[in-house]
């Protein structure tokens, strides 16, 4: 098989999208596909099988928000992306931005199979211009990503039933698939653990970001009456890093920032005692399921726009959409019930092998090839039809 990956985004794997993009283009490599990727990545000029397009231009002002927040977009350009498509089997998209509207435009004309996943919620664009809790915004963004993208595909990827379900609810129903990105096999080997402090120390991962709401957290542990004797570990990086500091400092709360390698994290998370999800915003959160895979009890946000809550295994996991107060209770609850983490940890065993990411390579690799299977029947009835 020759699959052409369409990146709008790629570069730097501080997302969660730059990361299964990876996954899957390192998976259809390992096991002997010629793998074709379209970004905008300088540093790729030159690879073999990689189709550079110049970056996007938002203007001085979008240039800055989008440079804060750690990527960059691909300017699609025709002639590349012709190139990368002809000759491939199958095109996926992996953000229905720019560089994959015109991949469908070639794609169509080509008569190629089209697949993409689902990675970028309204809110990830309406945040940027204050409109993330306006539900009229978030629902015109869906509807442009079905008109220009989705509507065309063969197949679309939704690594949760919840994304899913949002989407088609304010668009059309899709030929879809639910597959989870999946929990790197690094994070289920036996690591050594790392403690980094003495105090009860409380982990939480993801990007600095308004809809991540690491500022529950910090709000949370300044509440309570446990305040001098916890930890926070913030691991990620993001444009909100500043603020995040700024509110630990005023709010007395002993915090750490930093951005940790996959082999650094593993053990930082299995030295910790607990981990919180904050997170409102979220299609489906790996960085959770690292946690808990890592063995890890989580307290996560009963956001209502986040598939992470499904990861809760009933009420202790969960604390009230962003609640300061509720999450100060939880925190203190595990702090006053610590035989139950073992308890729970033996519960989550029974599911964690599901997102073996493997196994969700795997089923990725598998849905590239019902698409082109699914092209030809097309075609040869269409070729049927025509002759008569």
């Amino acid at each position: 098989m020759v699959a052409c990956i369409v990146c709008d985004v790629l570069g730097e794997k501080n997302n969660g999208t730059t990361l299964a993009a990876n996954n899957l283009i390192d998976y259809l490599k390992s096991k002997g596909h010629e793998t074709r990727v379209v970004c905008c990545d300088k540093d790729k000029n030159g690879k073999e099988n990689y189709y550079v397009t110049p970056t996007f231009n938002f203007g001085k002002l979008l240039n800055k928000v989008v440079e804060m927040n750690g990527v960059t977009i691909a300017k699609a350009d025709e002639k590349i992306v012709r190139a990368a498509i002809e000759g491939s089997d199958v095109v996926h998209l992996l953000i229905p931005f720019s560089l994959s509207r015109m991949a469908v435009k070639i794609a169509k004309e080509l008569n190629k199979p089209i697949t993409a996943s689902f990675h970028c919620q309204a809110e990830n664009v309406t945040a940027h211009v204050f409109l993330m809790n306006v539900g009229l915004a978030n629902k015109m963004v869906y509807k442009n990503f079905y008109n220009h993208v989705y509507r065309y595909c063969d197949i679309v990827h939704y690594p949760t039933t919840f994304i899913r379900d949002v989407f088609e609810k304010e668009t059309h129903k899709t030929n879809s698939v639910v597959i989870s990105n999946g929990v790197n096999e690094q994070f289920f080997q036996p690591t050594e653990a790392k403690r980094l402090s003495d105090k009860f120390t409380i982990i939480c991962t993801g990007r600095y970001s308004k809809e991540k709401a690491q500022n529950l957290l910090i709000k949370a542990v300044a509440k309570s009456k446990y305040k001098d004797d916890t930890k926070l570990v913030f691991a990620g990086t993001g444009p909100y890093e500043k603020r995040l500091k700024k509110l630990a400092e005023r709010k007395g709360v002993d915090a750490d920032f930093k951005f940790f390698a996959r082999d650094e994290l593993l053990p930082v998370l299995r030295g910790a005692d607990l981990y919180v999800h904050t997170a409102s915003i979220e299609i489906e959160a790996i960085a959770c399921l690292e946690a808990i895979v890592s063995g890890l009890v989580p307290v996560i946000n009963d956001s209502p726009r986040s598939a992470t809550r499904a990861f809760a295994l009933d009420k202790n996991n969960l604390f009230k959409k962003n609640s300061v107060c509720d999450l100060k209770d939880k925190i203190e609850f595990w702090r006053e019930h610590k035989e139950l983490i073992e308890e729970y940890k033996s519960r989550y065993k029974s599911i964690i092998g599901a997102f073996d990411q493997q196994e969700c390579m795997k089923k990725m690799e598998e849905m590239l090839l019902e698409a082109i299977e699914m092209k030809k029947n097309e075609t040869k009835k269409s070729e049927i039809k025509k002759n008569g």
